[in-house]
């Protein structure tokens, strides 16, 4: 059961803060034990660094490669792909993963934060298929073998606020981010290629807490607490509960399944 050997991955946002596990580096850190060959990319070279030596200290070294690429920038990202492909011979694997969150409604946000949530958010999955996708299509004329590719959204797209704060950007980025992996998932469909998105609830990882925590202006505890209480299952998310799901929607055992979401987030959307 979901055995990725003689998969190559292509895991964008792999780092992650300090010793942390966060979605993208636990992501990488699965599709490895699981067997595939995992090319990651952040744009902190020290976390990059930091998902590398795990691996090593695993016995997934030779699994492992990875360079430092800013996601929103297409020639890295394509330089990226190349190197990947140079490295591993192939591409069977897409996860989108870089995202992150600014609040604001549209007069206290400004421009150029609204921009930098639709680069981060939604520019980034844009590039990983733009470069990635010939590469998958090149794989199905020559083997029968396209791919998949998970984007990591947000629950955010479905609600107005966010644990009471107003995040247009955000919001909005992550609305779009399920409607472009419908339209290339449809677009892709007789080319052997899916598209699934992760639909991400309140996670407990470095990243979110850090961010958030800063946000606030509140300990990691107080946060801890107050997102807790708004989950029905009475906890928060790991990054665990993501790579799951991404390894599940990448592997064979979900070949039958594109276009649709995976949400992931202990009853919350539900209890709304």
């Amino acid at each position: 059961m979901l055995d990725l050997t003689g998969k190559v991955a292509f895991v964008g946002g792999a780092g992650s803060l300090g010793e942390g596990w966060g979605n993208g580096r636990a992501t990488a850190v699965l599709l490895a034990r699981r067997g595939a060959q995992v090319f990651g990319v952040d744009l902190n070279p020290e976390a990059l660094a930091a998902t590398g030596a795990i691996m090593a200290a695993e016995g997934l070294g030779p699994r492992w490669d990875g360079c430092r690429c800013d996601l929103t920038a297409s020639d890295e990202v394509k330089a990226a792909v190349d190197a990947c492909v140079q490295r591993f011979g192939r591409i069977d694997i897409l996860v989108n993963n870089a995202g992150g969150s600014v609040p604001g409604d549209p007069v206290s946000l400004s421009v150029e934060d609204w921009d930098r949530q639709m680069d981060f958010n939604l520019k980034t999955a844009f590039l990983g298929c733009k470069h990635v996708l010939p590469v998958m299509e090149r794989q199905f004329e020559a083997e029968g073998r396209g791919g998949a590719i998970v984007n990591i959204s947000s629950i955010a797209h479905m609600s107005h606020q966010v644990g009471g704060r107003v995040h247009v950007a955000y919001a909005a980025s992550k609305a779009g981010l399920m409607a472009f992996s419908r339209a290339t998932a449809i677009a892709y469909v007789k080319k052997g290629i899916r598209v699934n998105t992760v639909v991400v609830g309140m996670m407990d990882t470095p990243t979110v807490t850090n961010r958030i925590t800063k946000q606030l202006k509140v300990s990691a505890e107080e946060l801890s607490a107050k997102r807790t209480a708004m989950i029905p299952m009475g906890r928060m998310g790991s990054a665990w509960d993501i790579a799951n799901a991404v390894v599940f929607l990448a592997s064979d055992e979900a070949g039958y399944i594109t276009a649709t979401q995976l949400v992931v987030d202990g009853g919350v959307t539900a209890a709304r």
